[in-house]
């Protein structure tokens, strides 16, 4: 997608209770929507961002200085509150051909449907951009998720023991799921 057509994408999903959510991407005048977002986090849902997502300091650099070719950001809309983001990450060099999904959903949008087309829209922007493969790494304990990554086609690849480390130091597994968006050419 040229990044016109990112700036212009949309899409109005309905979740199972009939709520609808637009999809679009994150722009420069969404800081205070995605500091609401974050802003009922729990030091205990903290330890899992990889940034301090409560800190202004950090939304205000992610929506100033945006960029579509790093991190394609999709903010999930019910009216006007953020009820959940979804980022696409573009890796460089001789892993250009794989991107990594990482989504985030209100404790009030969890277990509605949300998350599975987030993720479904995240896929399908990601073939647009020409990607082969999508990453994901998620927290062992979280089943839930991993079967739900699992119906949209990720494999299980393997569980890394003590991969990600809590801000406390406390180690946990993760397991590293991959999805295959464009089969290899096998003609001779």
């Amino acid at each position: 997608m040229l990044p016109d057509q990112i700036k212009n994408f949309r899409e109005v999903i309905t979740l199972k209770d009939g709520v609808y959510v637009l999809l679009r991407p994150l722009d420069k005048d969404d800081r205070k929507r995605l500091e609401e977002l974050f802003h009922p986090l729990s030091d205990e849902d903290l330890r899992i961002f990889r940034s301090n997502v409560k800190d202004s300091e950090v939304v205000q650099a992610w929506c100033k200085d945006l960029n579509y070719d790093e991190v394609l950001p999709v903010l999930a809309l019910v009216k006007d509150r953020a009820v959940g983001l979804g980022t696409l990450h573009f890796s460089h060099g001789s892993r250009r051909h794989i991107g990594e999904v990482r989504i985030f959903l209100a404790k009030d949008f969890r277990r509605r449907g949300l998350g599975i087309k987030l993720v479904r829209a995240m896929i399908e922007l990601a073939r647009k951009q020409g990607l082969h493969y999508l990453i994901g790494e998620v927290l062992a304990d979280q089943t839930k998720v991993i079967r739900a990554f699992e119906q949209l086609g990720y494999k299980v690849q393997c569980t890394l023991e003590n991969y990600f480390m809590y801000p406390d130091g406390d180690c946990v597994d993760i397991v590293f799921m991959t999805l295959t968006l464009k089969k290899k050419n096998e003609e001779f």
